[in-house]
C-alpha cells in the first residue's frame, strides 16, 4: 500500500510530518508523498522520520493554479531541492495568503465575531493558516456546529466570508517543479469542473506544456469517473497516480490514509510502475 497525496501541519493537515510518517508505518504504507499546499516546509522532518521507520518519502508540493472554473491543483512529486523559482512561488503565495486571511478576518469581525490573526496563530502554531483553520475557530466560537457547516454557510466560494485567492500561473509552476527535480502531476482532475467533452483537449494541452501525470484516483471522485480518467490519461500519455488527499480525521473524516476512491487501498503499482519510471534518477525520494 502507498499514498501519493498527503498533507501535514505544514499546510492544512491535522498531523505533523513526523506523525504522518509514523501513521504510515503503522499501516504498513511503503511509500508516502508529502504534498502540502504551496509549501515544502514539512519535507525535511518527514524525510528524517522516513529514514528512521523505513518508509519511502516522496518529497512533494501541491500548488494552486489560476483557473477560471473549479480548482486547479498541480502536484510536484519527487522534488530534489526546491529551486529559486519554486521558492519564489512559495514566498508569494504565503504573502498573498496572509493578506487574504486578514481580509477574511475583516469580514468575520464586521459580523460581530472577535476573531484575530494572532488567535489563529496561537491555536495553530507552525501552520500555514487557511480556511480549514477559520472553520475550526468558527466551531470554537459556536457560530457553527461543524467545520463543514462553516464552509457551506460562510467560507466556500460565493459565500459571505469568502475571499478569492491569488494563485500561480501553470507555466511557471511546471518550470519550478522541473527545476526542483520533480515531475508535475494534475491533482484530482474532477475538481476542474470541466465537462467530459472539454476535459480531453485541456489535458492534452497540459501534457504538451510539460505535465507528466494525472491523479486519476482520488476519494473525491466516483470509481467510474476515476476509471474513465485513467483511460483518458493513458491515451494522452500521462502516468497515472493515486492518492488519499488525507488531511486528518478531524478535518476530513471521510478520507483515510492509504485509501482512494471507493475506499480502496492504493495499489503499489502507482508508485513502482507509474511514478517511479518518470522520476529523475537523482530525485530525492528517501527511505532507510
Amino acid at each position: 500500500m502507498i499514498d501519493l497525496h498527503v498533507h501535514t501541519t505544514a499546510s492544512d493537515g491535522q498531523y505533523s510530518p513526523s506523525q504522518i510518517i509514523q501513521k504510515a508505518s503503522e499501516k504498513n504504507i511503503k511509500v508516502i508523498a508529502i504534498t502540502d499546499h504551496d509549501t515544502t516546509a514539512g519535507l525535511e522532518e518527514a524525510k528524517n522520520e522516513g529514514k528512521k521507520l523505513g518508509v519511502t518519502v516522496v518529497p512533494g508540493i501541491e500548488i494552486n493554479i489560476t483557473f477560471p472554473t473549479g480548482e486547479f491543483h498541480l502536484l510536484g512529486l519527487g522534488l530534489k531541492n526546491p529551486s529559486k523559482s519554486l521558492n519564489y512561488i512559495v514566498e508569494n503565495v504565503l504573502k498573498n495568503r496572509t493578506e487574504r486571511n486578514l481580509q477574511i478576518i475583516e469580514k468575520i469581525n464586521a459580523d460581530g465575531v472577535p476573531l484575530s490573526l494572532a488567535e489563529l496563530e496561537e491555536d495553530f502554531p507552525d501552520t500555514v493558516i487557511g480556511r480549514p483553520h477559520f472553520a475550526a475557530e468558527l466551531v470554537k466560537y459556536k457560530v457553527v456546529k461543524t467545520r463543514q457547516q462553516a464552509f457551506d454557510q460562510y467560507l466556500a466560494r460565493g459565500r459571505k466570508w469568502y475571499v478569492p485567492r491569488i494563485c500561480t500561473n501553470l507555466d511557471e509552476a511546471i518550470v519550478a517543479i522541473r527545476e526542483s527535480g520533480g515531475v508535475p502531476v494534475i491533482a484530482h482532475p474532477m475538481s476542474l469542473y470541466l465537462s467530459w467533452g472539454r476535459l480531453p483537449d485541456f489535458l492534452k494541452d497540459c501534457y504538451e506544456k510539460g505535465v507528466v501525470g494525472i491523479e486519476a484516483f482520488h476519494p473525491g471522485a466516483r470509481v467510474t469517473e476515476c476509471l474513465r480518467l485513467e483511460e483518458l490519461g493513458r491515451k494522452i500519455g500521462f502516468v497515472i497516480t493515486a492518492g488519499s488527499d488525507f488531511h486528518g480525521e478531524k478535518i476530513r473524516a471521510d478520507r483515510k490514509l492509504g485509501h482512494t476512491c471507493g475506499g480502496k487501498k492504493i495499489d503499489d503499482k502507482y508508485y513502482f510502475q507509474e511514478l517511479l519510471r518518470v522520476l529523475p534518477l537523482n530525485s530525492s525520494t528517501c527511505n532507510s
